[in-house]
């Protein structure tokens, strides 16, 4: 390897003295446990950290430099390890692995000029960002209503459907919300004239392909995000195979099995290729396939409810001319928007009335400001 610059040095040598602060920490942590478990835990964690430091300090080596001193815990941060609470100290140790993603983030982008190093940098990352995650499930380790929560976040249709139901309840809202807007305020400007018919449709269109494709571009961008971080799962496990059966085993531990039933697992799960890729890629990423969005489909749902969400404003205009026709429009819309509200509770588990309710008002709202706003322009009067 060709030396690097004294720049990349120096991110060698950062990183090297972050590394061996966390073997510290991680130290303390394991000598505060009560069971073994946890104190073995933190200790292969340790030993994992000291092992990340050891490649920095090869590395500086390699380019001829020496190894910085270590900062020594501060009295503050040793007595805060050992006197908080051990769920306190795991959150502070979370977001110090965190922190750390960021930075290796950081550096990696700099680290052009020295192509192998930038490597290492990429693959410690991916191991920090395990750690983030270990540490995330043994926070609330300790604590009923957090472990709840925990798992909650875990099953994914809690918080994301990731199928079209989704894609066409907001595709509605949005298309509703925008063309009643539109309406409403050309409605104030003409009285109810021709105008309307031409406006909202021409906006119904507008928002129905906007509303398309965003939704296309945004699944496909998740696909390929998904795709590309399993892809690079899949060369962590060629190239250290060891070290990602380690990693599941502290997982399955911290699921509740002990050492050695969580190794078997690891282990015999290992021998299956796809099998292995697919549970590490669940387990450490919380990824799956069946959450892939399908862009297609994203761009379909959501460009036809966008359009049937905004023709529901415009279509007493095809029958009628006039006040009666703004009063019509204004009617069956604040409905349609009381409706749709109450629908998006199927995605957000909210109590139906009070989602339909909130969405009828700010339905409401919009509508008597725009109509207000083309009530008064000045007629004929141009931008």
């Amino acid at each position: 390897m060709s030396k690097p610059d004294p720049k990349v040095l120096s991110i060698l040598r950062d990183s090297y003295q972050r590394e061996k602060r966390s073997v510290v920490l991680y130290k303390l942590l394991a000598e505060k446990q009560k069971d073994a478990k946890s104190k073995d835990i933190f200790n292969r964690l340790a030993a994992i950290e000291e092992d990340h430091a050891k490649q920095f300090a090869e590395r500086i080596a390699e380019a001829g430099g020496e190894l910085p001193p270590i900062p020594p815990l501060t009295t503050k941060e040793r007595l805060y390890v050992k006197s908080m609470s051990t769920d306190a100290v795991v959150r502070r140790m979370e977001s110090e692995e965190e922190r750390n993603i960021v930075a290796f983030q950081k550096n990696a982008s700099a680290l052009e000029s020295a192509p192998e190093i930038r490597e290492l940098f990429a693959k410690i990352e991916k191991e920090e960002q395990a750690h983030s995650k270990l540490l995330q499930d043994l926070a609330p380790s300790n604590e009923p209503a957090s472990r709840l929560e925990a798992m909650l976040k875990g099953e994914k249709w809690h918080v994301s459907t990731g199928s079209w139901i989704g894609d066409a309840i907001y595709g509605v809202n949005d298309g509703l919300g925008a063309v009643f807007g539109i309406v409403s305020g050309v409605a104030g400007y003409s009285n109810g004239g021709h105008q309307v018919v031409v406006a909202g449709t021409f906006g119904m269109i507008a928002s129905a392909l906007s509303m398309g494709s965003g939704a296309f571009l945004a699944a496909k961008s998740e696909r390929e995000v998904h795709e590309a971080q399993i892809d690079r799962e899949k060369r962590e496990i060629d190239e250290s195979p060891e070290h990602e059966i380690e990693e599941l085993t502290l997982i399955y531990q911290l699921k509740g099995f002990n050492e050695d039933e969580a190794m078997k697992m690891a282990q015999t799960i290992s021998k299956r290729p796809e099998l292995f890729l697919q549970t590490m890629a669940q387990e450490e990423l919380g990824l799956s396939e069946k959450q892939f969005p399908n862009p297609w489909t994203a761009l379909v749902s959501s460009s036809l409810a966008t359009a049937v969400g905004a023709s529901i404003p415009v279509l007493p205009f095809f029958f009628m001319h006039g006040m009666p026709a703004v009063v019509a429009s204004a009617i069956i819309s604040t409905l349609a928007h009381f409706a749709v509200g109450a629908a998006k509770s199927i995605v957000t588990s909210r109590n139906w009335f009070a989602s339909g309710m909130e969405m009828t008002i700010v339905g409401v709202l919009e509508a008597v400001i725009s109509y207000g706003i083309g009530y008064f322009w000045p007629k004929g009067a141009t931008m």
